[in-house]
């Protein structure tokens, strides 16, 4: 399904129902995995990745809470059928273990002629692989979907304490975030 944007025309591949990846792969840039270590692989969130330390590694950005396998499954499902969640991760190939990850969510506009802006959330890299610059490639890989995607721009909310890190990265601080927590 074509993707259109003021700029660019961005052919989807469709993700087939038994495929085990969140989005298709070829929307990743091979050109920044191949600037990862040996052995570490950066790929789409898998249905098989609750056993692979992915909230373990969850768990080092923020609280996780208790999830089961199939609430896992069904959320995955959920994000998957809306077909505006990206969630990319990296894999150490020789233990099978996620250690890192970060989303883009794909939010549809009616201004700027019904453009699509990106935000970029949960971006945590395990304490074990920290120093290896995959922070900053994930960055990298999530801001080139941003734009494959046809987006405008792609924004993040962040600590004051991170925002160096962001800026090394290529963004600009601009404006201030505001919240609310609901809690059940």
């Amino acid at each position: 399904m074509p993707i259109h944007s003021a700029n660019s025309e961005v052919t989807l591949v469709p993700v087939s129902k038994n495929s085990k990846y969140l989005f298709s792969y070829d929307l990743l840039s091979s050109e920044i995995q191949a600037t990862l270590p040996n052995g570490l692989l950066m790929r789409p969130l898998a249905a098989t990745d609750y056993n692979k330390g992915f909230f373990e590694c969850l768990a080092q950005l923020t609280s996780v809470g208790e999830t089961s396998e199939a609430t896992f499954v069904e959320t995955f499902e959920a994000m998957r059928n809306t077909k505006n969640y990206y969630v990319v991760v990296i894999e150490d190939q020789e233990s099978g273990r996620i250690v890192g990850c970060g989303t883009l969510l794909v939010e549809y506009k009616f201004i700027r002629g019904c453009a699509k802006s990106s935000h970029i959330e949960d971006i945590v890299i395990d304490d074990s692989q920290r120093g290896k610059r995959l922070g900053v490639r994930m960055i990298e890989q999530l801001k080139a979907l941003s734009e494959k995607l046809g987006c405008y721009k792609v924004i993040l909310n962040t600590n004051q304490s991170n925002i160096a890190f962001y800026e090394k990265c290529g963004l600009t601080l601009k404006d201030y975030q505001m919240s609310c927590y609901h809690h059940a």
